[in-house]
């Protein structure tokens, strides 16, 4: 074996260790996140708390508020404490959370726990996405976003199961007794994940990357891109200097619409596909399924876009997005209604995860957490409508209009990510070095 052999075989155990803890997370962050929308017809049917359809959209939106102030508040945090202390304290945040929801004894309390859970939801997904982009293989970082997003689906998946297995026979608040587990997982995420090399190296404190590297055989990244660190905002203005404003826009624009949609879709899904005559088995079936295409759609989407660059793949799927949401407004045979929500699964989630592949690895290391968390937190604003949309609509018994606004939000994200793929030249990153296609823009 050469040596060049041996170093990328001895780094892809701390890599394999960095993206199974990130899964992890990820996999907490997406069941905290669906839960609220798995549980929500059972609360709806028992009036608990007494809270109405319009109430219910505006508690969905809660969470997304909280996840838009903990996105970009946790970009830049990140970039100036680390990733690894940020990741930490966002779990132990949605988790605590949660259970002041189980305990909830009005819609304030509980709208004040979705808050709170929001912020730490918020915070931890971009802060995992940067993670992981530090330590994917070379050429794989689109592949390896998107195997971490699948733990985001997967997450939803258990939150329907949770929902099936738990909530009938005890309860919606035993529902979010279950959201607390991972407080379990704090310990062992504070023990075992090791800091961002990259962030090690850019903040200066390269003694410690090299003894980090040391004890897992991996390679210590040559330093560059170090902020200056009297400028806790320097981050954040990199993103608009000489052409970078334009792309900038442009993909926070396409993540308003792609979250907006995202989380309509996740929130309203069961409620909505129930207006439709489905039994609230048959609605959690779609929330199964839909997540089930998400993971297929990760796979597949993050090694199309590591081939043909992020923001091409992501303006198709968007595309096929919006036709697929807008078939659900369609009454249809179940067996084919089924197919079109998994295929809407497929496209809807990956489309959004491929706009912030898009943004980390073409990102310097030092930048990578701020321009992750700014795109996913200005795209919060639609995450924050989404849910808003969704429960007025149903409220005025115009459900149907609920995929048709999400369908059209699925298209305006299609056309500003296919104008930011058509504005790239060559596959270089914003600190103007060459990168992977995929970092292209």
């Amino acid at each position: 074996m050469s040596s060049s052999s041996a170093l990328s075989a001895r780094g892809s155990r701390l890599a394999l260790l960095v993206v199974g803890l990130c899964w992890l997370a990820v996999l907490f962050d997406g069941l905290d996140m669906f839960i609220y929308g798995s549980v929500l017809p059972h609360m709806l049917e028992e009036k608990a708390l007494g809270i109405t359809s319009s109430q219910a959209g505006d508690l969905g939106s809660y969470a997304t508020f909280g996840m838009l102030v903990g996105a970009l508040t946790a970009g830049t945090v990140a970039d100036r404490i680390g990733r690894k202390k940020l990741m930490v304290s966002c779990v132990a945040l949605f988790s605590l959370a949660s259970g002041l929801c189980a305990v909830a004894n009005g819609v304030a309390v509980f709208g004040l726990g979705r808050i709170l859970a929001g912020v730490g939801l918020g915070g931890l997904l971009p802060t995992a996405i940067s993670m992981v982009s530090d330590y994917a293989p070379r050429g794989r970082a689109a592949l390896t976003i998107g195997l971490l997003m699948t733990a985001h689906h997967a997450g939803g998946i258990l939150s329907a199961y949770v929902a099936l297995w738990i909530v009938e026979p005890l309860g919606w608040r035993a529902a979010f007794w279950v959201c607390v587990a991972p407080l379990l997982f704090v310990p062992v995420l504070a023990r075992f994940l090791p800091e961002s090399l990259s962030f090690l190296v850019a903040r200066g404190r390269v003694e410690e990357a090299r003894a980090l590297a040391a004890r897992y055989d991996a390679e210590v990244p040559a330093a560059k891109d170090r902020t200056a660190a009297g400028a806790p905002w320097a981050n954040l203005l990199n993103l608009f200097r000489g052409g970078e404003w334009v792309q900038t826009l442009l993909y926070w624009l396409a993540s308003f619409g792609g979250l907006l949609l995202v989380y309509g879709v996740a929130t309203w899904l069961p409620t909505l596909m129930r207006s439709e005559g489905y039994e609230l088995g048959s609605a959690l079936t779609f929330v199964v399924l839909f997540n089930l295409g998400g993971i297929v759609g990760m796979l597949v989407a993050g090694r199309a876009s590591d081939r043909f660059g992020a923001p091409r793949i992501s303006a198709v799927w968007f595309a096929l997005t919006a036709g697929g949401v807008f078939l659900l407004s369609v009454h249809m045979p179940l067996a084919l209604t089924f197919v079109v929500v998994f295929l809407t699964g497929v496209f809807l989630n990956s489309a959004q995860t491929m706009i912030y592949a898009t943004v980390s690895i073409g990102s310097a290391p030092a930048n990578r957490a701020t321009a992750v968390g700014w795109t996913s937190g200005m795209g919060r604003f639609g995450a924050v409508f989404g849910p808003w949309l969704g429960g007025q609509l149903l409220a005025a018994d115009k459900g149907d209009w609920g995929f048709t606004a999400f369908a059209l939000a699925g298209a305006a994200s299609m056309v500003f990510i296919g104008i930011a793929a058509l504005r790239t030249t060559r596959p270089t990153g914003r600190d103007g070095e060459p990168r992977q296609l995929v970092a292209a823009g």
